[in-house]
């Protein structure tokens, strides 16, 4: 070959190099699954803050696509959501209905008009303790990790476990009412009852970020629900979910007189039924909105973050 044949094609060959090295370096497409291993990780943890709206949204609706299509091929995991309104509103309607229905003045009947808004706002807490304990099994299983892999905004996974999340909840609210109808409950002011189905939803899903930080945080799932107990307990009968809080202790009314549930539960009870709301509607919201945006950075950094 003569000099000025080698050096024609010298230039060329750098070239295909270059090309060759780019190839493999460059980032996996979105969507694609190829990430490269722990670096292929590191890149789009960094790439993260950069990806658009559009691409989150895409990316968010992908995985609910997913998580609705593994509960169909799972169905005993909607047991929860079923089972639940059905099993709550017969025992306590059953059981407890006639003893603290006459302390309402009107017997069993007044009993299902107080309870059914009352498990209304308890049926958002237990939903928000299943998604810690499933959010901790998929990290167990690994199924994060493949997540956490991808090119993906790390808020998407968060975000669209809690859509299906209140999907779930929504299913288990209109059972709920189902059966308080058929128990003896009136709906008689249908926008009030919308109002506060949105307004059990919105709190609920502020707590799904609670549990979700707990589902990152703790080692496996039985700590998670525990944790969840724990915390679910003394919120729940510390409230006016069940019962009226005027026969309480002192000491127990100033606590349901600031627990959450208890705005919550009146606040709903005000819209189905009549009474008053306002002051209970604002306290709800703004509880929801401020464990929301407490919790939702903490859940998605410990996300990003876990080893």
């Amino acid at each position: 070959m003569s000099p000025a044949t080698s050096e024609k094609t010298t230039p060329t060959a750098t070239t295909a190099a270059k090309t060759a090295t780019t190839a493999k370096t460059d980032p996996a497409p979105a969507g694609t699954g190829r990430t490269g291993g722990p670096a292929g990780t590191s890149r789009a943890s960094a790439a993260d803050g950069r990806i658009p709206l559009r691409s989150h949204l895409r990316h968010t609706s992908a995985l609910v696509r997913r998580n609705l299509l593994w509960i169909r091929q799972d169905p005993e995991s909607m047991f929860d959501a079923v089972l639940f309104p059905i099993v709550f509103t017969l025992l306590f309607v059953y059981v407890f209905g006639g003893s603290i229905g006459q302390s309402l003045g009107g017997g069993q009947d007044a009993y299902v008009q107080y309870i059914v808004p009352g498990l209304m706002a308890m049926m958002g807490m237990n939903m928000a303790m299943g998604v810690g304990t499933g959010f901790n099994q998929d990290f167990n299983t690994g199924v994060m990790d493949r997540f956490r892999s991808l090119p993906i905004g790390r808020g998407s996974v968060l975000f669209a476990k809690i859509a299906v999340e209140v999907l779930r909840m929504l299913i288990a609210t209109a059972i709920l009412l189902v059966v308080g109808v058929l128990v003896g409950f009136d709906i008689t002011n249908w926008p009030g009852l919308f109002a506060a189905v949105g307004l059990a939803v919105l709190f609920g899903s502020a707590l799904m970020w609670i549990f979700i930080t707990l589902g990152v945080a703790m080692k496996n799932a039985q700590s998670v629900q525990a944790m969840g107990f724990l915390v679910l307990m003394p919120l729940q009968f510390g409230s006016s979910i069940f019962a009226p809080t005027q026969s309480m202790p002192g000491w127990l009314q100033t606590f349901t007189s600031v627990n959450p549930l208890s705005s919550l539960a009146d606040a709903a009870r005000g819209l189905m039924v009549g009474g008053p709301v306002a002051d209970d509607l604002w306290l709800t919201v703004a509880w929801s909105v401020g464990i929301t945006a407490v919790m939702a950075p903490v859940a998605i950094h410990k996300f990003r973050t876990k080893s």
